[in-house]
Parts: C-alpha cells; structure tokens; sequence
C-alpha cells in the first residue's frame, strides 16, 4: 500500500539506443529499473542508426513500461507524476517515449515532468549513495557529451568546461572501430587495455590553454589514427593492446587532472562522475587514486546507472515535481537541449 507522505515518479527514458522505465520513491529508492538495450542490432552497423533505434523504441516502449510498472508494485493510478527525457538525443527516439508519457499523463490525470537527459546522469550519483548532496563538480563522460559541472544545488548547475569536438565516448568508438574491435567501443577498449602498457606510445595530452576547463579529443584520434597508417606503411608489427592502453591513458589523464583541477578551483571537496564513459574500470581506478591523494570525496554510480536509464531520470524528475515544475502536453522533443536550459 502506498504511504501518503512518499512521492512516486514513473519514468521513461528513450535517448538513443536504450528503451527504459522505472519507478523512483522519494527521488533514491528505485522500485524498478527496466532496461531493453538495442547494441546487438546496432552492431552490425558499427553504430546507432537513428530510423531503427526510433522504430525498436516504437515496439518496445510499452512492454518496457508495463514491466516497470509490475516490478514495482505501484499502480499507475498510485504514480504521483510521470518524468520523462524530452532532450539532448535523437529527436526520433525522444519522440517515442515523450509521446508514451504524455498519453499516459492524459489518460491517468498525472502530472508530466521533462527532464534533461544530461540532469539524469548526473542525478544517478544520488540512487546509490542516499547521503550524497550538492554541492560538487561533475564530470559527465559518455558517448555525445564531455561535460565538467559544477552542480551548485538541485537543478542548479554552472558548465565549467566542455568538448570543442569530440566527446571521449566518441573517441574511444572511433578508436576502437580503426583498431578493428567494432562497437560499442568503450566497453572493449577498456577490456583490451588492461593487456597492453600504457606507456608503450606517447600519444598526445591536449590541455588547451592555461585554466582551461574545456576538452578536445580530435588530436589525440588524429594522432592514433596516424600512427596506425605509418605502422602499416612502415610494415611495422600493430600491437593493438599497447595502442588502446596508450590511448586509453591519455584520454584519462586529461579528464582527472581537469576535473581535479576544478574541483580545487570551485572550492568544493567532492567530485562525482557521470555517463557511459564513468563506467570505464581505469578512469574510475585513476579518479579515485587522485582523488584521495587531493583529500577529495569521490562518488560514481554502478555501472548500470552510468550508462541510459530510467531510474537516474526519475530522480532527476523527483527534485523538479518537488519544486513545482510541470510541463504541458505540448512539450516537444529538444535534441539539442543544452544543460540548465528549461523548456517555454
């Protein structure tokens, strides 16, 4: 039975590639999370194909939502607000799961609350960890975005720097499909890093300037990829695994010493990571290494809630249905949706 005082959030999240719902109470006790991924179709394919990520959300939203719904226990008539990502994504998938939610809104006479999708991983750090609070600098690594932020209050967020080109999960995809390990590319580069030395090729660190807090991949896949064209015209022996561990190191030593940096410049003592990316075994091994030597806090969720969810957007919708934010049912996909602008 539901207790009065608890808040119930059903949410639904469609960004790209993964079709989700969950039931969140009180914005940390995740009820369910219904994850139904699409990888192995995109597979083939060497990356997300927007038209069939669009048409897999069409087939699959509605089982995912019910399952949530059954693990969870909560009716829908006991769901006090429906949350959903309304942007940044492909604005094909966004549109599945914000049409989904908003005829679930009507029909049920629920509130609809549209959440940032990038708001969501960052809220991911509160599930686990329930006396995590702000404030803290966030590093947001994933696929389409390479964010450091510094999360001032719930909802309140400062861009202290972000990606001039590539994301690092962009990166690392493009990296691992030059080195012939296919997609997703995150996952296997962290695999087959762990075989090679780090140090075997020094591949370039881009800083940018001085008290720089932006980020820029694009030299680095410039760099990998040359060095793999001159191996082949040299006749030289390609040793992958020295290659993605090089890689791989270069890409970590840039995001720690950065967010390191800020956190020390904003004044604040805890550092949390966010996104696909934050699931990569090294990164998190060398945040924390750091961390502790700057007598830093660190937080990152499980690997399961760094990468697309439903349950990190139903914490995020909690802290917006708490401060009274409600959308209409005209709320429209935003795939370019930028981080702490809200939708009129």
């Amino acid at each position: 039975m539901k207790n009065s005082e608890d808040i119930y959030i059903l949410a639904v999240e469609t960004s790209c590639d993964e079709t989700a719902a969950s039931v969140v109470r009180n914005g940390r006790d995740v009820l369910s999370n219904v994850i139904s991924s699409q990888i192995d179709l995109h597979k083939q394919y060497g990356g997300v194909v927007p038209e069939i990520a669009s048409r897999k959300h069409v087939e699959k939203i509605n089982p995912v939502i019910h399952e949530a719904l059954e693990q969870s226990k909560i009716s829908l008539q006991d769901i006090d607000a429906i949350g959903v990502t309304y942007g940044p994504g492909l604005v094909g998938a966004l549109l599945v799961g914000l049409s989904a939610a908003k005829a679930l809104a009507f029909a049920v006479k629920k509130p609809l609350v549209g959440v940032h999708h990038i708001e969501g991983h960052i809220s991911a750090n509160y599930i686990e960890n329930k006396e995590f609070t702000p404030p803290f600098v966030c590093l947001i690594v994933s696929g389409g975005h390479t964010h450091l932020v510094h999360v001032k209050d719930y909802g309140e967020y400062e861009i202290l720097g972000k990606t001039r080109d590539d994301a690092a999960g962009e990166a690392y995809d493009k990296i691992a499909r030059a080195i012939g390990l296919g997609y997703p590319g995150g996952p296997k580069i962290d695999r087959l890093a762990k075989e090679g030395n780090p140090n075997a090729i020094d591949f370039p660190r881009a800083y940018l300037e001085d008290g720089s807090f932006d980020f820029s991949f694009s030299g680095l896949k410039s760099a990998v990829l040359n060095h793999l064209n001159r191996c082949k015209m040299m006749g030289e022996e390609i040793n992958d695994r020295d290659i993605a561990a090089s890689f791989q190191q270069s890409v970590i030593d840039v995001l720690v010493s950065k967010t390191v940096a800020a956190a020390k410049e904003t004044g604040v003592d805890k550092i949390a990571m966010a996104g696909g990316v934050s699931a990569n075994t090294a990164l998190r091994k060398a945040m924390q290494e750091a961390c502790g030597q700057e007598n830093i806090f660190f937080q990152c969720p499980s690997p399961i809630l760094c990468t697309d969810n439903a349950a990190m957007i139903g914490c995020a919708a909690y802290y917006e249905y708490i401060k009274g934010v409600r959308h209409g049912l005209d709320l429209n996909a935003v795939p370019s949706l930028k981080l702490g602008q809200r939708y009129v």
